[in-house]
């Protein structure tokens, strides 16, 4: 593997989730593979789980690690071509992307979407300008439109979980007060389209997601249908896709938080969310509280998606 920015980079899933169980079962077992290794990890947005579970995960394969945070300890940088640098950005990002190469050999980029532009936040602009300028392999720690790290650990986790071969899995837009990128969505819905799983994403009117992301995916705007007989519940908020209204809030509607009512039609479903969650919003504290809640699990499970990607970078160098 030389980058990784999607389902489409990891191969076999089926492989995959076996290269994953064997992380979880001996951690530590590759660590001459990133003996004189570093990882750098370019942070353009905040972070909690990817940053920790990333760099646990280069730390287990013996890698150096190198965090970079842009807008805290790093020049301001220029993006666009064509800018008259008379601003306070001293810095472009086409002289910066060859430099971080230069001190490193795996390069981990984190940059949300902007919802200034949606042709430039759907064509990766970002992400893209380092696999092409970096000289070396680059995953996405989230981009403007996917998560992968993210996707390949619901994976493994739904797989741990699961209680029937084909489980109905269910994607539901819940409300925020913030405009929130759709790259969680897309990424878990392209995802489960890999699968064989009954993938069915439930949202308001107004809240469609790009048709390429969701794929075969049975969309359902009455709630109770989505939710009936479902195994597993995964909430998540995001602005709207289709424009004009590209990047806004259409609505805050409370009722489609995640609620006891609503799991009761479930199957005595399990929750899922990718975190940070706001309680009471998002979800009720009652769900996210009990026992059928698994994402401390899932958030754990970072590290192992994470350890199998850089892995497979590994192999690709030696």
């Amino acid at each position: 593997m030389r980058n990784f920015t999607s389902v489409h980079d990891i191969g076999n899933l089926k492989i995959a989730l076996e290269k994953a169980g064997q992380v979880k079962k001996n951690p530590f077992a590759d660590q001459e593979l990133g003996k004189n290794k570093t990882l750098l990890m370019i942070f353009f947005n905040s972070s909690l789980r990817t940053r920790l579970s990333t760099q646990k995960a280069g730390l287990n394969l013996g890698m150096n690690v190198i965090v970079l945070d842009i807008n805290q300890g790093a020049w301001k940088l220029e993006t666009g071509k064509g800018v008259i640098m008379d601003g306070d950005k001293p810095e472009h990002i086409l002289e910066a992307i060859p430099v971080m190469g230069s001190y490193c050999d795996v390069i981990g980029v984190r940059s949300f979407a902007q919802f200034e532009d949606k042709a430039s936040d759907y064509n990766e602009v970002i992400l893209n300008q380092f696999i092409q300028y970096s000289g070396k392999p680059v995953f996405s720690m989230e981009a403007a439109t996917r998560h992968p790290l993210q996707s390949f650990a619901d994976l493994i986790t739904i797989e741990e979980y699961k209680k029937t071969e084909k489980p109905k899995v269910v994607l539901t837009w819940a409300p925020h007060p913030r405009a929130l990128p759709q790259a969680v969505p897309n990424s878990f819905a392209e995802w489960m389209n890999a699968t064989d799983y009954e993938f069915v994403i439930t949202h308001p009117e107004g809240y469609e997601l790009d048709e390429k992301f969701v794929g075969n995916a049975v969309v359902e705007y009455d709630r109770e249908k989505a939710y009936k007989d479902a195994d597993f519940i995964y909430a998540k908020n995001w602005a709207a896709y289709q424009d004009p209204n590209y990047g806004k809030i259409l609505s805050t509607d409370r009722t489609w938080t995640v609620d006891t009512k609503k799991m009761a039609l479930t199957n005595n479903a399990y929750f899922m969310h990718c975190l940070p969650v706001r309680r009471n919003m998002i979800v009720s504290d009652e769900v996210i509280d009990s026992p059928q809640s698994i994402v401390i699990p899932e958030a754990a499970n970072r590290v192992v998606s994470a350890q199998v990607v850089l892995k497979e970078i590994l192999l690709g160098l030696s």
